[in-house]
């Protein structure tokens, strides 16, 4: 069972599931807007209104370190099965960027609790792009679901079909189904330099392989950011 919480406007609806992580009950926190909404690596997202924005906090009891990238996966499997309820066909930039016809329409922003070498809580945190307006400096590399279909499209559907599918359980192999740009050429960013590279698969385990200057690799997320197309 969750507390459900909705907010009409927020800093950041991760920020307040890791403030409520302390009192140790299972959230579901929503907003109609944020105004300090935050991607991987520390970039910011835009959070207007008219967005969905939905942060889930669990707490587990056994929950093995090593199969974290499964609370990723999970989430990004969940906001594309959301998404092709509604028409439009996502895929996954690896780790968890969902694109649409080449351009982001959400973001996934997860931060956990350890102890040990176990998972005590996750904060999954998903920013989804609905019907809300777009900076200009992000029209050429971001979309929404409104433009996307050509329809105006209820935010509360979107967030409560989310929800559901965010509550489910999925697959490795349901998450692999939705990975795109594979077998194409992106920029690979890491802390201390970038190279380019040839994107060749993601592995069971969420690594991705690449091949670098005829060597191949696998890497993490931990350790390097992807670039496709300027996205």
């Amino acid at each position: 069972m969750y507390i459900r919480e909705h907010f009409t406007q927020i800093p950041s609806t991760n920020d307040y599931a890791k403030e409520k992580r302390a009192e140790g009950r299972n959230r579901l926190i929503t907003a109609d807007m944020q105004t300090g909404g935050r991607g991987t690596k520390g970039r910011s997202f835009s959070s207007d209104e008219g967005g969905v924005y939905v942060t889930k906090l669990d707490f587990y009891e056994n929950f093995s370190a090593k199969n974290a990238f499964m609370l990723m996966a999970g989430a990004a499997v969940a906001v594309c099965k959301t998404l092709v309820s509604f028409g439009v066909k996502p895929v996954i930039k690896w780790a968890n960027d969902i694109h649409v016809n080449g351009k982001k329409i959400c973001g996934i922003l997860i931060e956990n609790t350890f102890s040990g070498d176990k998972i005590r809580s996750s904060v999954v945190g998903v920013g989804l792009n609905v019907c809300n307006a777009l900076p200009d400096e992000l029209s050429s590399i971001a979309t929404t679901l409104c433009c996307e279909t050509g329809k105006k499209i209820s935010v509360a559907v979107v967030r409560e079909r989310l929800i559901e599918e965010l509550c489910k359980p999925h697959t490795i192999g349901e998450y692999l189904a939705y990975i795109g740009y594979m077998h194409t050429e992106a920029e690979l960013i890491f802390a201390d330099r970038t190279a380019r590279g040839r994107l060749l698969a993601v592995d069971e385990t969420g690594g991705l392989l690449v091949e670098i200057e005829g060597k191949k690799e696998r890497l993490t997320a931990a350790e390097v950011s992807v670039r496709t197309g300027g996205v």
